[in-house]
């Protein structure tokens, strides 16, 4: 039997919430990592391992507000870089927020009929848009309003 399973979830619980273990803990989680896998599953399995190995990435488990606010820092090269790191990062950066946020932070000013247009065809296609382009679609845009208002 998996020694973590006789000394309950109280081994588990300090591994999830970051607590770190003793070494007899971390040998416990090592050595049998296909009990430890089939008892608590295959995340805490690898969660405790990058614990015990003081290889873990905690920047993934940051909140996306958080990691929002860092990847507006980024240049946009390196933003696509850490795209590719995992489907989390793919996600945020492919988020409305974050083009809405670059958007914002690169043009010199963002009108509300700007941001009318965003919403409708997307932020990250509004940052890839000329300013010409953007202000033949607001135009458009207008003009189907005023005409359906007019009607």
């Amino acid at each position: 039997m998996c020694p973590l399973y006789h000394s309950g979830h109280r081994v588990v619980a300090q591994v999830r919430s970051g607590v770190c273990l003793s070494r007899q803990a971390c040998a416990e989680v090592l050595c049998s990592p296909d009990q430890v896998k089939v008892v608590f599953g295959p995340n805490t399995l690898l969660y405790s391992q990058g614990l015990c190995s003081g290889d873990f990435d905690y920047l993934p488990r940051l909140p996306d507000r958080l990691l929002l606010r860092i990847l507006a820092c980024l240049e946009l090269e390196e933003v696509q870089q850490l795209r590719c790191a995992s489907r989390k990062f793919q996600k945020l950066c492919d988020s409305e927020e974050f083009w809405e946020q670059a958007v914002r932070a690169r043009c010199d000013t963002v009108t509300i009929e700007m941001g009318y247009l965003a919403r409708e065809v997307g932020w990250k296609k509004v940052f890839f848009t000329n300013k010409l382009q953007l202000q033949k679609q607001m135009s458009r845009r207008r003009q189907k309003q005023d005409s359906a208002d007019f009607v």
